[in-house]
This record gives C-alpha cells, structure tokens and sequence, in this order.
C-alpha cells in the first residue's frame, strides 16, 4: 500500500524540521546572502541552547562531586562507640547484645531492625544511617557465625528484610545526591 504523503513517515520526527520547511519556503524569496544570515542566526541560537546546557551539566557535576567529597569525609570519621551502642539499643531494643544472638534469636532481631528502621528513617541524617549500617554489618556478621543452625524459612525471611535495609538505604542516598545536583 502506498503512503498518502510524499515523504516517508520515518522523516516525521526529525529535529529542526520546521527550520528546513522554513527556510525552503524562504528560499525563493530571498537572496544567499539572506539565507546566509538566517543559516547563522540559528546556529547561535543552538550554541547559545548547547552553552547553557552545558553550563547546568557542570554545575550538577560539581554538586555531585562535592556530595562525594563530603560523604567520604563523613565515612572516615570513625563512629562513636558510645552512640553506636546506645543507637543499637534503640534499634534492636532487647536484641541490642548481637554477640549474644542465637539461631532462634537472630531472625527476631532483623525483624525489629526493620520496623524500627522504616518507622525512623525518614527524620535520619546520613551520619544517623551510618550509625544503622554499622549495626546491620554487625547483625550480618553473627549471621555468618551462626547460619548454619539458622531455620531455612528464617534465613529466607531475614534474606527478604537485608533486601529492605539495603534498599532503603540506597534509596537515601540517591535521594540525598538528588538533592545536592538540585541544589
């Protein structure tokens, strides 16, 4: 079947199109050296659109390049001890000793991680999440020292809650650049 328009439908999208149709219409009704001039007008209005969008591609970098910086000096600073133990309270509550965790025990102390995690980490600061990270680590390792006794269908639910740890965390800090590039 035979296409009702003389140019192919794949054209349709092109950018800069009306500057084409235009100047092809223009074309016989103006001198080369006209069209010259119009042929040059547009191109600075696309350098003046490309500087601009590099400028915002820049600063965005530099935002982000800047949030990088801070956040590697934050993780260099070594964490309190004593406000690590007492957010571990806050966070594991009775599950706070993680030595001490046994096989039955660990997959509880996930499950109040969690649910104290997502009812607080919205009024968290990043060094607040540093505090949270450091106590998942530590649940993590005394996982591995005692997964081997762990219940499969508790290993599986405690799989599911490190997946939402990560992911809110993630979700933070994404949320965190986004805004320093906004910035």
């Amino acid at each position: 079947m035979k296409s009702a328009t003389p140019f192919p439908l794949s054209l349709a999208p092109v950018a800069g199109l009306s500057f084409v149709c235009l100047f092809l219409l223009s074309g016989c009704d103006t001198t080369p050296r006209e069209r010259q001039e119009i042929v040059r007008q547009e191109a600075r209005k696309l350098d003046t659109l490309a500087d601009r969008a590099g400028d915002r591609i820049d600063r965005a970098s530099d935002r982000a390049g800047d949030y990088t910086a801070s956040a590697r000096a934050r993780n260099r600073q070594p964490l309190d001890p004593a406000a690590e133990a007492t957010f571990a309270t806050e966070l594991l509550g009775t599950y706070a000793a993680i030595g001490q965790l046994t096989p039955q025990t660990i997959e509880p102390a996930y499950t109040q991680l969690l649910r104290q995690t997502r009812a607080k980490r919205r009024q968290w600061t990043q060094r607040d999440w540093d505090y949270a990270t450091s106590i998942y680590r530590r649940l993590n390792d005394r996982l591995k020292a005692v997964r081997l006794d762990v219940v499969g269908r508790d290993e599986l639910r405690i799989r599911g809650l490190q997946a939402e740890f990560v992911a809110m965390e993630a979700g933070r800090d994404i949320k965190d650049l986004g805004q320093a590039v906004k910035e």
